[in-house]
């Protein structure tokens, strides 16, 4: 009998053992997922500035948060409930990056703002490289070139005009190789329809902006 309860009484202490083990394992999982969320949750409250230059390291600590909450997440008492809880994080971290990403960005110069306007974003740089221009797309190019002008030619500078100026001969330069390497006639003629339509309108806007900024200085 003695032994029957000594036996027992082990047991118990085993069971109690691994009982104290187990809720271990689980705060220290459901400590871990908190931890993750706090963590996001302070990033989200910091200033704009301050996240901006520390953006580095946050991130850094924060990739290591979250990866003791997803190493954790089987511990924790209410798994799913977890789990929940680490993907609205995640959402609420991606659009926090997102948005440094933008910030961090950047801003291109007004040079660079005309080309991206006229040609689209990033296709002509410093270099005024027209390479990209082909026989297939060199009407849609004119196109948007003179489309672009033509909508905001009452907001150019002298200076706009004159970098215009400088791309719209570097256009027609491409175009003379372009020409060579299989121009169909129609595109060719409608690309001269439009170099007729903007002529005049570089000519006569690029001679107002100049007039109205020696006006402006004579002021």
């Amino acid at each position: 009998m003695k032994k029957g309860t000594l036996l027992l009484g082990a047991a118990i202490i085993a069971l109690g053992f691994t009982s104290c083990k187990k809720d271990e394992k689980e705060w220290q999982g459901d400590k871990a997922v908190d931890t993750y969320v706090v963590y996001v949750d302070s990033v989200e409250k910091a200033s704009a500035g301050d996240a901006q230059t520390d953006w580095d390291q946050i991130d850094a600590v924060y990739q290591l948060r979250m990866s003791e909450a997803e190493a954790s997440l089987a511990n924790s008492k209410d798994s799913i409930q977890a789990q929940e809880r680490i993907l609205a994080s995640k959402t609420k971290y991606e659009a926090l990056k997102a948005k440094m990403v933008v910030a961090a960005a950047p801003v291109p110069n007004s040079k660079q703002q005309l080309r991206n306007a006229l040609f689209g974003e990033g296709k002509i740089g410093d270099d005024m490289n027209f390479g990209w221009v082909n026989k297939d797309n060199i009407l849609a190019v004119y196109q948007q070139f003179v489309d672009t002008a033509e909508a905001n030619k009452d907001n150019y500078s002298r200076e706009d005009w004159d970098e215009i100026k400088l791309m719209y001969e570097a256009l027609d330069s491409r175009k003379n190789t372009v020409e060579k390497e299989g121009l169909s006639s129609d595109d060719n003629r409608k690309i001269a329809g439009l170099k007729l339509k903007f002529a005049p309108m570089l000519t006569f806007n690029r001679v107002g902006a100049k007039t109205e900024e020696m006006k402006e200085a004579k002021e």
